[in-house]
């Protein structure tokens, strides 16, 4: 629940957030031939998935992401992107693409492979490669450390990943989902990896938003912690609202207020399948 005092600052910063979205500033991905043609719902509501920035992070716009990198903790705050239904869809392997350095932000401080090497956390992706399987150029991006942070392998592949497909498959049934996922740090249980001190965080969320076919939205944010624990949707659901109380981020701040709030307080279940 946001509060009336914090109004002005969250919009602030999103609307530096949507400026250095719509101007570029980050990695300048041309669209290949091979890509579906975009929805018209995707075209119409262009930045809606930006969330409120977080001071002291860098903002990167690679070809279906934008990244906020923190340069304290070496990890993403958030990534937000936009999944269509045709780029749902799209299947690509990912074979031989290797996890790398951003090289949009040469000269900063960033995580590496040997950080993660031996420590036995996995190379989590945030945006998911198989999102991003539309174009071989936007699934390559997601493989940079500014889209990556330390996971648990079990929680990589097994619930984690579930809760992916099952973002695609809401893409699929409404044509469009905007996604923001990111790490929690909470009390840093789990302290840090490598030379650089990689925080490895407390838990990961996902926040989404859907458009009816009726024009009206639906909303629902998922917490899972950083561990070998069985998560069922249902359980670890909340409404983004209480996301945003728990991550202190504000969540598609460019929605018209009166939605906005509406739209975020709760959560139907039946919007998205889960009982």
């Amino acid at each position: 629940m946001k509060k009336a005092k914090n109004y002005l600052l969250a919009a602030i910063l999103s609307v530096g957030g949507l400026v250095y979205y719509f101007i570029g500033g980050g990695g300048t991905a041309e669209p290949e031939a091979e890509e579906p043609a975009t929805s018209a719902l995707h075209a119409s509501l262009p930045g809606l998935e930006i969330p409120s920035t977080v001071p002291g992070s860098r903002v990167v716009k690679h070809g279906a992401y934008v990244t906020s990198y923190n340069t304290e903790t070496l990890i993403p705050d958030w990534v937000a992107y936009e999944l269509t239904a045709d780029e749902a869809d799209a299947r690509r392997d990912r074979e031989g693409v290797e996890f790398r350095m951003d090289p949009d932000l040469r000269g900063c401080t960033q995580a590496m492979r040997e950080d993660y090497s031996g420590s036995g956390w996995t190379k989590g992706h945030l945006m998911p490669a198989a999102d991003a399987a539309f174009s071989s150029t936007a699934m390559s991006e997601t493989f940079y450390f500014t889209n990556i942070c330390p996971q648990n392998e079990v929680l990589n592949a097994g619930d984690w990943q579930y809760l992916e497909k099952r973002v695609r498959s809401w893409a699929g049934r409404y044509g469009s989902v905007w996604v923001v996922t990111g790490p929690i740090v909470g009390n840093n249980r789990y302290g840090t990896i490598g030379e650089r001190d990689v925080v490895v965080p407390d838990s990961f969320y996902k926040a989404l938003l859907v458009r009816r076919k009726d024009g009206s939205y639906s909303s629902i944010a998922f917490v899972m912690d950083n561990d070998e624990e069985r998560y069922y949707l249902r359980d670890c659901s909340m409404s983004v609202n209480d996301l945003e109380t728990l991550t202190g981020i504000d969540f598609f701040p460019a929605l018209d207020d009166k939605i906005e709030d509406k739209v975020e307080k709760s959560v139907r279940l039946s919007d998205w399948g889960i009982k």
